[in-house]
C-alpha cells in the first residue's frame, strides 16, 4: 500500500470488518439499479415536455457529467487499494474535514431518499388497495427491507440483484415494443420517426431549454456510485470497479437514451404531461393492453430496488464515519453475519422519522427535508473531483505504477466535469423555483462542518 493510501486507512479505528459475500454480478447489477428509478420512469416527462424531442440530448448532456465523475471514482478505487467507500475519496485527497462532511452529507441524502422512496412506493399499493393507510404501506415496506438488510450483505446484494434484472428487462422488452412501431412494423400506418421534427421541429423550444433541462435530469441520473460501496464487500474489489465505467457508459446510452429517443419518435411529444410516465403514456398510446397498471408495478420494482439500496448505503455510510471517529464509536459493531445492524437500525429510525414528518407536517419539516438535500449530491461530486485531481497529482510524483485506469483528458476531463457541476448549481440558484434546494443543501452542509468542530472538540475534552 503506498503512502497515501496508508494515510487514510491508518486513521481507521477498530478490527470491526464488513463480509465480502457480494459476487460480481450482485454489484453489476447494483450499479445498473443505481441509476434505473423513477426518475427515468415518471421524471423525464417533465424533461420531454420542456425540451421536446431534444430531451435526449439534456440526458445525454448529465449522463455525460455522471459518466465523467465515475471514471474520476474508477481511478482511485484501483489506485487507492483497499479505500473504496464513496465518502472516503474526498477524505483520502482533501483531508479530514472533507471526509467528515462528505460522509455525513452523504448518509443525511440517502435517509431522506429512503423516506421518499418508502412513500412513493405506498402511494402506489394505496392506489390498488385504497383501504389501508399510505402511511401503514411506507411503515411496512421500510421494516421488511430494513430486515433484509439486517440478513446479510448478500441478502441485500440478492433482493438488488433481481430488482434490477426486472428494471433491465422491462426496459428492453419497451425498447423493443417501441422499435417496432416507429419503424412500421406494428403501427398500422408506417413508421413514426417524423414525429421528431413534427409539433415544432425536434428543438421546438431552443438550446438553452435542452441545456437548462440537463441542470434537473441530472438529478435522476445519480447512484452510480453505490457500486463503490458495494464492490468494497465483493470478493474481487478492484476488478469489479475497473468494469463500472463500461457498465455506466452502456446503461446511459442504452436504458435512457434509446429509451427516451424511441418515445418521443413513438409518441408525439405535445401529449407527454408532466409527472406522469411517458412509459406508460407511450404504452397506452400503442394500445399494449394494462399499460398503465404494467409500468406502475415497473416503478413499484424501481422504487423498492432505490429503497433497498438506500437502506444499505446509509449504513456504510454511518459504518465507515464511526470507523473513522467521526461517529460514536458503538456503530462500528457488526453482527455474526458482518453487517452493520446499528448503523442500518439508526438510518431506519430516522427514515421513520421522515415519514411521520410526511403525515404529519408535509409542507413544514417534511419539505424541509426534501429540499436540504436536493442538490447535495452535486455537492459531494464535486468534492470527489477535487479529490481526483489532488490525488492524481501525487500518484504521478510517487506511485505512477497505481495508475491502472486513468480519468479521460486529465486534467481537463475533471475541469469540464466541475464547470458543469457548478454551472448547474448557479442555474439552480438563479431559479426562483429551484433556489431553495441550493440555499437549504448549503445550510445543512454548513451545519454539518459545524458539527465537526463540536465533534472534535468533544473527543478532545474527553481526552
Amino acid at each position: 500500500m503506498t503512502d497515501i493510501a496508508h494515510s487514510v486507512a491508518s486513521d481507521i479505528s477498530g478490527g470491526a470488518e464488513l463480509s465480502r459475500s457480494l459476487k460480481s454480478r450482485h454489484v453489476s447489477m447494483i450499479a445498473i439499479g443505481g441509476i434505473i428509478g423513477a426518475g427515468l420512469f415518471v421524471g423525464s416527462s417533465t424533461t420531454i415536455h420542456a425540451a421536446g424531442p431534444a430531451a435526449v440530448f439534456s440526458f445525454a448532456i448529465a449522463g455525460f457529467i455522471i459518466l465523467l465523475v465515475m471514471r474520476m471514482l474508477s481511478e482511485m478505487a484501483i489506485a487507492l487499494e483497499g479505500v473504496q467507500t464513496f465518502p472516503d475519496f474526498a477524505r483520502a485527497g482533501l483531508g479530514h474535514l472533507p471526509g467528515f462532511l462528505s460522509g455525513w452529507l452523504y448518509w443525511y441524502f440517502w435517509v431522506v431518499v429512503v423516506a421518499i422512496e418508502a412513500i412513493a412506493g405506498a402511494q402506489i399499493i394505496h392506489g390498488w388497495f385504497p383501504g389501508i393507510p399510505e402511511l401503514a404501506i411506507g411503515i411496512a415496506l421500510m421494516a421488511v427491507l430494513t430486515a433484509v438488510n439486517l440478513m446479510s450483505a448478500r441478502a441485500y446484494g440478492e433482493f438488488e440483484f433481481w430488482f434490477s434484472s426486472i428494471k433491465v428487462a422491462a426496459i428492453i422488452v419497451f425498447i423493443l415494443l417501441c422499435a417496432a412501431w416507429a419503424f412500421g412494423f406494428t403501427s398500422g400506418s408506417g413508421a413514426t420517426f417524423i414525429n421528431l421534427t413534427q409539433h415544432g421541429g425536434f428543438v421546438p423550444n431552443g438550446w438553452g431549454v435542452v441545456i437548462a433541462a440537463a441542470t434537473s435530469t441530472i438529478f435522476s441520473l445519480v447512484g452510480a456510485e453505490i457500486a463503490t460501496i458495494a464492490a468494497a464487500e465483493s470478493e474481487e474489489p478492484a476488478k469489479v470497479i475497473s468494469k463500472m465505467t463500461v457498465s455506466v457508459t452502456l446503461r446511459i446510452l442504452i436504458f435512457y437514451i434509446l429509451s427516451i429517443l424511441l418515445i418521443v419518435a413513438v409518441v408525439p411529444w405535445t401529449e407527454i404531461v408532466p409527472k406522469q410516465s411517458p412509459f406508460a403514456a407511450t404504452l397506452g398510446f400503442m394500445g399494449v393492453p394494462g399499460g398503465k397498471l404494467i409500468m406502475e408495478a415497473v416503478v413499484l420494482v424501481a422504487v423498492l430496488s432505490c429503497l433497498n439500496s438506500g437502506m444499505y448505503v446509509t449504513s456504510r455510510a454511518l459504518f465507515g464515519l464511526a470507523k473513522h471517529n467521526d461517529a460514536p464509536q458503538w456503530l462500528v459493531q457488526v453482527n455474526a453475519r458482518k453487517v452493520p445492524a446499528r448503523a442500518i437500525l439508526i438510518g431506519s429510525l430516522f427514515s421513520y422519522f421522515a415519514l411521520a414528518a410526511d403525515a404529519v407536517s408535509r409542507d413544514v419539516v417534511f419539505s424541509f427535508l426534501i429540499n436540504s438535500c436536493g442538490v447535495t449530491m452535486l455537492l459531494l461530486y464535486l468534492m470527489t473531483a477535487g479529490a481526483q485531481l489532488k490525488l492524481r497529482r501525487k500518484f504521478e510524483a510517487d506511485a505512477p505504477e497505481r495508475l491502472q485506469i486513468k480519468m479521460w483528458f486529465h486534467p481537463f476531463g475533471t475541469y469540464v466535469a466541475m464547470a458543469a457541476m457548478l454551472g448547474i448549481l448557479v442555474a439552480k440558484g438563479m431559479d426562483q423555483g429551484a433556489s431553495q434546494e441550493l440555499w437549504l443543501s448549503l445550510l445543512v452542509a454548513l451545519a454539518f462542518v459545524g458539527g465537526f468542530f463540536v465533534f472534535r472538540r468533544g473527543k478532545s475534552s474527553a481526552a
